[in-house]
């Protein structure tokens, strides 16, 4: 599984997890869910459970990322980034995995 995870947004989610006392094991779990425009949305949780039997892992600017063997086929190549919005910071997610559907809401 690779993802691309700018520098912004891992400092973003290494203040997050700071602040909620996530502890030295945690990690980021990455899922996709139905719904949204493109009927896929993504998902993240933290998380100290990692299980090499079913799960891959990869982390980049000191976070690490782990997803079921199945979610890493739908995510590889994603890109995550840190991005403020007139409704606060937020993550913006590229996934060339998932359809575009033109939606002007979204950027899909």
């Amino acid at each position: 599984m690779v993802i691309e995870l700018s520098e912004t947004a891992a400092k973003a989610m290494k203040q997050i997890m700071t602040d909620r006392e996530a502890g030295e094991g945690a990690v980021i779990r990455l899922e996709i869910a139905g719904g949204g425009c493109s009927g896929i949305q993504h998902q993240m949780d933290m998380q100290t459970d990692i299980d090499p039997e079913v799960d891959e892992t990869c982390e980049q600017h000191g976070v690490k990322f782990v997803a079921s063997k199945k979610m890493a086929l739908f995510l590889t190549g994603m890109e995550i980034d840190a991005v403020e919005t007139p409704a606060g910071p937020r993550f913006a997610i590229t996934n060339p995995n998932v359809p575009k559907t033109g939606c002007a809401g979204c950027g899909g």
